[in-house]
């Protein structure tokens, strides 16, 4: 083996490995580079890309959980900036019990459509009451987190019914 190519001894951090490329010819003045490279990526990065791949994988399905979590993070943000938004949100609440009517006048249904009409409706109405006295008296008030907790688990159970029927 050439003194071109053999390594010398280099002390260096545990768990990484240094190449080190010997200079060209013609250049005695100019210093070898030398690339550093960490020999096998830690237990909690790759638990952690374990964990991103499986939510990406899952993403569709796990939509309103994200949706839930981000709901959470904004009354709780709401509430602590502004208190009074609850009080902003709080009509919000009747619009899908507006809406529901607003359909049956139009389009008027029975059986199963209207069955589904009323559940989405009161389940965003239930939503968006949650919404409204989570922002004014913090998601961690009373029986708040345990509303939240319901209406998470009717969301992403409805959500594969409904997404595998239109």
């Amino acid at each position: 083996m050439s003194s071109r190519s053999r390594t010398r001894s280099v002390k260096s951090a545990a768990g990484v490995t240094s190449v080190h490329i010997p200079r060209q010819r013609g250049r005695r003045s100019a210093q070898p580079f030398v690339v550093v490279v960490p020999e096998r990526p830690s237990l909690t990065r790759e638990a952690l890309v374990a964990i991103g791949a499986l939510l990406w994988r899952f993403r569709r399905p796990l939509a309103p959980t994200a949706l839930a979590l981000l709901a959470f993070v904004v009354t709780a943000l709401l509430h602590t900036i502004a208190w009074w938004s609850g009080l902003l949100l709080a009509p919000a609440a009747a619009v899908p019990a507006l809406w529901l009517g607003i359909m049956q006048r139009r389009r008027p249904a029975s059986g199963s459509v209207l069955a589904w009409r009323a559940a989405l409706a009161l389940l965003a109405t239930v939503t968006g009451a949650w919404a409204a006295l989570s922002a004014g008296f913090g998601p961690f008030a009373g029986p708040l987190p345990l509303v939240w907790l319901l209406l998470w688990l009717a969301a992403q159970t409805a959500w594969p019914i409904v997404r595998h029927t239109r």
